[in-house]
């Protein structure tokens, strides 16, 4: 049987996504955004990876994030989206905003990990291929690397750019001294910063409380957040126990000590909010983030459609009182006033 061709909701751009402008560019990225971390791995059903992706262009998401060693197994995740350029996207390149990273362990040896300019480069090389792409909107380099020079790390980054290969560069997870930096040799050759990447959610403030989103406002870089909702934790699925097919069962990536009295207390807690606010835990979470304008964009992975169309429903509540931004902070033991802006 001959499968249809894939044909995009004519109303994708009408349908209550929300775009908002990354830092000081001329991007303009979805607040929701589709992460291809898990689900997306040759371990997955392609099926599902193409049933999810229709349905998240179908609502105005077009930005799939990526990483060289997204999977499981590394590099899988890219050749799932290689597929799905093919048998759907390809027409609608241009619709699309792909972003991918380099500097996480990818291939055995010296070269296969951290920020040298042989591995960005042969990496990104690498993760064109598996996209069939000629080249990505934004590259990342994942993560900081303390042992080669931050100069050589970012030249790579500069000269990826001036090669065409990507149009756009990012950080993910730096060090706020080293982002500084960044923004400033990126700056001073032409290729500014277009955002950056980190870790944010109900559980996890250190952007606030260590200043990095304010920062990257004021370099004019947006900011992206990844693990809104903690893994997990920040919806339903552990209220009352530890389902056999969770991340937390697995104790991989999700530690079963991870779900204390403390922190199970806490989701509780936090769910009554959302009842008020008549949200999902999930929802609200996504929500809560979506609050700030400093957040250009907020990634989910979604492990089925009806997951993802769950998720969206965030959008269409994303104010909060100053009540309740005061009983999230008490609930969370956070402080406004420590944080380093």
């Amino acid at each position: 049987m001959i499968e249809p061709l894939y044909s995009p909701a004519a109303d994708r751009y009408e349908n209550g996504m929300l775009y908002r402008r990354c830092g000081q560019s001329g991007i303009l990225l979805p607040a929701i955004s589709l992460g291809f971390w898990h689900n997306f791995g040759d371990v997955n059903s392609l099926a599902n990876a193409k049933a999810i992706t229709h349905f998240a262009f179908d609502h105005g998401i077009t930005h799939f994030d990526l990483a060289n060693n997204y999977g499981p197994s590394y590099g899988s995740a890219e050749e799932t989206l290689g597929l799905l350029m093919q048998k759907s996207f390809s027409p609608y390149r241009n619709e699309l905003f792909i972003s991918t990273k380099a500097g996480h362990d990818m291939w055995p040896g010296p070269y296969g990990n951290w920020g040298s300019r042989k591995h960005l480069m042969s990496s990104l090389d690498q993760s064109l291929r598996r996209m069939h792409l000629d080249y990505v909107d934004a590259f990342y380099s994942h993560r900081y690397d303390p042992e080669t020079p931050l100069e050589e790390t970012l030249q790579a980054l500069v000269d990826i750019v001036r090669q065409g290969k990507a149009l756009y560069v990012g950080l993910s997870k730096y060090p706020k001294d080293k982002a500084e930096v960044a923004y400033q040799y990126l700056k001073t050759h032409d290729v500014p910063c277009l955002v950056y990447q980190g870790r944010y959610n109900l559980f996890s403030r250190d952007v606030e409380s260590q200043g990095i989103l304010t920062h990257a406002r004021n370099h004019g870089a947006g900011f992206v957040a990844f693990s809104p909702l903690a893994q997990g934790l920040l919806t339903d699925r552990y209220i009352h126990s530890i389902p056999d097919d969770s991340r937390m069962a697995h104790n991989h990536f999700l530690k079963k000590d991870t779900l204390t009295d403390e922190v199970h207390n806490r989701i509780l807690a936090l769910r009554q909010i959302a009842e008020t606010r008549e949200q999902t835990l999930a929802e609200m979470a996504l929500a809560w983030l979506l609050k700030d304008q400093n957040v250009t964009s907020v990634i989910i992975g979604a492990s089925s459609v009806g997951q993802l169309e769950d998720n969206l429903k965030a959008l269409r509540h994303t104010r909060f009182s100053h009540e309740e931004l005061e009983k999230i902070n008490h609930i969370t033991g956070f402080s406004p006033a420590s944080a380093n802006l």
